[in-house]
């Protein structure tokens, strides 16, 4: 590190949703006394926490989508129209989420237009010059991000789980190089996202091909030295390997106001304890609470 400043960054989407869905297959909505339920918020609470003691920060920010249309719709109309709209029992979790980092007095972030994943890669790359950056997620897109300074932990099954990528390992674990990942997508599309990468090409196949030629536009400038079948579909898909290149890259530079001071982790967690008791009745506030420096 090149100062004893940690930041670490949220993805405040990707909490909310897991601890939603961890919970709402059983029914267990988790209603109070107000009507208003709290299983994502209770599955929040616990992964948020247990992101400040895993990782131990000295500064913390909480990054949101701010409604489902981006920049990218205008660059492809079908980019996530395959997605269902949130459940109504997770609708008015959102912002009770978001009062929950309040309270924590840690700062959440959001710009209309732009998505969770470009203000944490803008705020990542801003700060990676003076700060170490841990960025807590579950969305494979971010490992883009990951360089000297900055290391992505991506949550698998189960609560304090993370399988961490810095640019010591990285290579190892996925055979390119992290910027390497956008190429990636652009090759083999996502279908989670929506948009559709070259037709027939997975994977395996993308990995292989980014292994042997670095690039896609180097995969491009030699197309002559792959099959003609490869051939074939680059000249037919070219059109949707542009635009999924396109989609897959983080934007970085979102134009939002954010201050160090404003994110250092407080260790007073007094109105937080209120809160939790009196506005959204969770009995056993300590649960999360006494993980945490006080």
């Amino acid at each position: 590190m090149k100062d004893k400043s940690h930041v670490l960054i949220i993805d405040g989407m990707a909490l909310l949703f897991r601890g939603f869905f961890a919970t709402a297959f059983s029914g267990n909505f988790m209603v109070n006394s107000k009507g208003i339920p709290r299983n994502g918020l209770f599955g929040f609470l616990n992964y948020f926490t247990n992101a400040v003691e895993t990782f131990a920060p000295t500064h913390v920010v909480c990054c949101w989508d701010m409604g489902s249309k981006t920049f990218r719709n205008e660059l492809y109309a079908g980019y996530k129209a395959n997605r269902e709209a949130p459940p109504a029992e997770l609708v008015p979790q959102f912002d009770l989420a978001k009062d929950i980092v309040t309270m924590f007095q840690v700062p959440n972030i959001g710009e209309v237009g732009y998505e969770a994943d470009d203000c944490i890669g803008t705020l990542a790359q801003q700060l990676q010059s003076d700060h170490f950056v841990t960025v807590v997620s579950g969305d494979q897109d971010l490992l883009q991000l990951v360089d000297d300074q900055i290391q992505v932990a991506i949550m698998k099954k189960g609560q304090g789980n993370y399988d961490l990528f810095n640019s010591d390992n990285f290579f190892e674990k996925k055979g390119l190089l992290p910027k390497q990942i956008i190429d990636l997508k652009g090759l083999m599309g996502d279908s989670s996202d929506n948009y559709p990468g070259i037709k027939g090409v997975g994977e395996k196949t993308a990995l292989k091909l980014l292994q042997e030629y670095q690039s896609i536009d180097n995969l491009l400038a030699n197309r002559e030295q792959l099959t003609k079948g490869m051939q074939k579909k680059l000249e037919a898909y070219q059109e949707d390997l542009d635009i999924s290149r396109k989609l897959a890259a983080i934007y970085t530079k979102v134009p939002f106001q954010f201050t160090m001071e404003d994110a250092l982790w407080s260790t007073n967690l007094s109105n937080m304890e209120h809160y939790l008791i009196e506005e959204l009745e969770f009995k056993h506030p300590e649960r999360w609470l006494s993980k945490l420096p006080s």
